[in-house]
């Protein structure tokens, strides 16, 4: 780590935010220092108090929808020692999880797999950390290139400053609520619904209305279904119900790093019609089991003569409104165009993210960035940004290359991987270090 003029770290890669993207870029930059390389100095800031990955959809048995050979390190490092099979051995778990036959562990263990991987880069990870702004530090003459970053952090203790060479942008997802429907005590995103869901009282519930067509929605209505006896469950579904993921094994395929290969080096054409084919295996789609279980929960109910789950299909909301104490949803028929109002406990939209905005993260910087006919930025096979001549120091994205690297680029199957590239990246292109600065 080098040190300024004025006493400011500079460092060869800082990460903005530490979940599992800039985690992985963790344990692929100590994979590179055990190489025998010159280490690569690491910095890395996340805003949330501590390591944490989803945790309001830590739903009990809900599993995940990727291998676990599909962890941090095993497709770029099969050997690593931070990989999933390392941390069931260092559990004492690895036999009955061999013995157990299945390749999706549950989305709990999962997350305690990320958190034991966390816990060994607590020197390099600032939690309760959020940048603020990023800034152009160029040369020592007014028409020197930007050689560097400089990072506006803003911590509990107060500001300060980093240096960066570069950068890597992981800073997740911004929830997505429905036009026109804001979040309060009555009205949740999913990626809240846990924490918000155990301070309410359950038993006292009446009705719940669950919004959306993917596996969240369809893990939401059946765990209210289970944990809230005394409610009504209605789930609002865009669709003729829920589509099944398509996980077979050629459909599978791309979710391959060579995948990323093939989305990138295509033409437009191809790429849209890849996205059209494909987009099924991840969008809006459901596991096969988690339908079946709400079939079979809503077929019970019938046989019991009970009317506790609904599914309004081919439907969605169009207003959310207060009167008095009670919480009225409108939900619009989209084949008839009929609304109905119902009078619930709580609304839980499961309806999606928004990507990141780079470029108004980097603020000032992002004028150097180049972009395509779409305003989108042009990204490089290395998921660095491409970028004019007189911006030196690399901008990498860890999300957010759908349209440039494909469906599946940002997704948990590739952590790994694009983790790799980066650090090699960035290695290729290291700059030299500043002998007095």
């Amino acid at each position: 780590m080098g040190i300024t003029t004025a006493g400011v770290p500079v460092y060869d890669v800082v990460g903005v935010g530490f979940g599992p993207s800039n985690l992985s870029l963790a344990v692929a930059l100590d994979d590179f220092e055990g190489a025998g390389s010159r280490p690569l100095e690491a910095a890395f800031f996340e805003s949330q108090p501590s390591f944490g990955w989803h945790r309001n959809m830590l739903l009990p048995s809900s599993k995940m929808q990727v291998s676990f050979l599909k962890d941090l390190a095993t497709f770029r490092n099969p050997v690593s020692r931070f990989s999933f099979v390392s941390y069931l051995h260092s559990n004492g778990r690895l036999a009955q999880f061999v013995n157990n036959c299945d390749f999706f562990p549950t989305r709990a263990e999962f997350h305690g797999y990320l958190e034991w991987v966390a816990a060994n880069f607590t020197d390099r990870v600032e939690y309760g950390s959020r940048i603020t702004s990023v800034t152009p530090v160029r040369g020592p003459g007014p028409d020197d290139p930007v050689e560097r970053l400089r990072i506006h952090v803003s911590t509990a203790s107060g500001p300060r400053f980093v240096e960066a060479r570069n950068i890597v942008m992981a800073t997740g997802l911004v929830p997505k609520m429905p036009d026109g429907v804001a979040r309060d005590e009555h009205v949740w995103h999913s990626s809240e619904f846990l924490g918000k869901f155990r301070q309410s009282a359950a038993s006292e519930l009446k009705h719940v209305v669950v919004v959306g067509g993917g596996q969240s929605a369809a893990e939401i209505v059946r765990f209210c279904h289970d944990e809230a006896p005394n409610a009504k469950v209605t789930a609002v579904v865009p669709s003729y119900g829920y589509s099944i993921a398509d996980n077979t094994p050629f459909a599978n395929e791309v979710f391959d790093p060579g995948a990323v290969d093939d989305y990138y080096q295509s033409e437009q054409y191809a790429k849209d019609k890849l996205w059209d084919y494909h987009r099924n295996t991840n969008y809006s789609v459901v596991d096969g089991d988690v339908i079946r279980s709400l079939y079979q929960r809503k077929y019970d109910d019938d046989v019991q003569g009970v009317d506790r789950l609904r599914f309004m299909e081919l439907s969605r909301i169009s207003a959310v409104k207060r009167d008095g104490d009670d919480t009225w949803v409108t939900v619009q028929s989209l084949a008839t165009g009929r609304s109905d109002d119902l009078d619930v406990d709580v609304v839980v939209c499961a309806t999606g993210y928004e990507p990141m905005a780079v470029g108004r993260l980097l603020g000032d910087v992002d004028r150097f960035c180049r972009r395509d006919g779409q305003g989108r930025h042009l990204v490089g096979r290395d998921y660095r940004l491409a970028t004019t001549g007189d911006l030196r120091a690399g901008i990498y994205v860890q999300g957010g290359t759908e349209h440039t690297h494909g469906l599946s680029s940002s997704l948990l199957s590739n952590l790994a991987v694009r983790s790799g590239e980066i650090v090699e990246s960035v290695s290729r292109n290291r700059l030299a270090e500043p002998s007095d600065q």
